[in-house]
């Protein structure tokens, strides 16, 4: 749906401008104008004397296909591993799936992968595993074979990780097939009724989480952020199938020549795979104060993670940032240390199995999800527990 005003009817009386309950129009030259915030209401119809103010009708919704069935998650591997965020996505693919009553798969598109058989230990009912020399780490070649493959055997849902991969050449399968995607997910649930994905994503800058749906294209695609869902513990007597694709060389050829792969050193620090982070915020005033966090992280053989403002400040590497810019994190205890707990921050560690808040403001939103929340001076607070820990 939309508004459009006919200049031709408009005199530019301002009798909308009056009428619009939320001052979203201004007469310019003499003109109607309505700002994009508009609600469509449509007072201001109502109240146009001079039928100079249309809302258009929206188009009627054409129902997407019954012909695509099933769901897939990209197998993303690196040299020839599997990634973790993979067996992530698996095991809520798995209760996706299920809601669905249908079959849930993995895609995996490379050469001499190990592993195949944890990807049905992790739920797949089939592996469709593309295997050949020339698929080793090249994007352009995954998109055409993805997309490919997607239009053969017509999945309706295709998740993939949030990873630097996932994020480049993933957009890339939509565009070739003409569908939507929803890109750095938190959340995925079905609508069974219509059998839709229900993508679930920060926007406005993480003030409001958004639900997103594809309502007529197929497959529906997601990116998910690695660590946003918990790996299911394998089933090693799963049963599945391995389908062997021979990969399609005719009519794709590779822009692109991977000459190396140079690891980027801050990759050193996992944060995402600590089961324990002491992280902190705005509250610890200067870079300096990082070395209470460091103590207190060796004494309890943590990593160290920090909020969005240090790293902006540069008081700590951005490899330490936790949040929706940042790292997902995943561990057993999240210890925030002066951290006030900005949405943007939580979307990257709320699902921290224990969360121990340390601020002394008592109204700040850190402790809204915390486990634990210990109002005070995290100067005296972090060094006594520090001390307790050593002994």
């Amino acid at each position: 749906m939309g508004i459009r005003v006919d200049t031709e009817k408009c005199t530019g009386c301002g009798t909308c401008v009056a009428a619009c309950p939320f001052t979203l129009i201004e007469v310019i030259d003499e003109k109607a104008y309505i700002n994009e915030g508009c609600t469509l209401c449509g007072i201001c119809q109502q109240m146009c004397e001079y039928a100079a103010i249309t809302i258009e009708e929206a188009e009627e919704v054409v129902p997407a296909s019954d012909s695509h069935r099933g769901i897939w998650v990209f197998a993303e591997q690196r040299d020839s591993q599997i990634k973790s965020v993979t067996y992530e996505l698996l095991s809520r693919g798995r209760e996706l799936a299920d809601t669905l009553r249908t079959e849930l798969s993995a895609i995996c598109l490379g050469h001499n992968v190990g592993e195949i058989e944890e990807l049905i230990a992790y739920g797949a009912d089939k592996v469709y595993l593309v295997d050949d020399a020339a698929l080793d780490n090249q994007e352009d070649l995954y998109t055409a074979e993805l997309a490919r493959l997607i239009q053969e055997y017509k999945p309706e849902i295709v998740i993939a990780g949030a990873t630097s991969l996932g994020r480049s050449f993933i957009p890339r399968v939509a565009s070739i097939l003409k569908t939507g995607l929803t890109a750095d997910c938190t959340d995925l649930e079905i609508d069974t009724e219509k059998r839709l994905l229900l993508q679930t994503r920060p926007a406005f800058g993480g003030n409001i989480m958004a639900t997103i749906i594809c309502q007529t294209q197929r497959p529906q695609m997601a990116t998910v952020r690695p660590r946003v869902f918990k790996k299911n513990t394998p089933n090693g007597n799963k049963k599945g199938e391995i389908i062997k694709v021979d990969f399609n060389k005719e009519g794709v050829t590779s822009k692109t020549r991977l000459l190396s792969f140079v690891a980027d050193l801050a990759d050193r620090i996992k944060i995402e795979d600590a089961d324990i982070i002491v992280a902190g915020g705005r509250g610890l005033g200067k870079a300096e104060n990082f070395q209470l966090l460091k103590e207190l992280a060796a004494a309890i053989g943590a990593a160290l993670g920090s909020s969005r403002p240090p790293v902006d400040d540069g008081w700590i590497p951005y490899s330490h940032q936790v949040g929706q810019t940042g790292k997902t994190v995943r561990p057993r205890l999240y210890i925030a240390c002066g951290i006030s707990g900005s949405v943007q921050h939580l979307a990257g560690m709320q699902t921290s199995e224990t969360i121990v808040a340390i601020n002394n403001d008592p109204e700040a939103p850190i402790f809204e999800i915390a486990t634990y929340g210990i109002v005070g001076d995290l100067f005296k607070v972090v060094p006594m527990l520090t001390k307790e820990l050593k002994q």
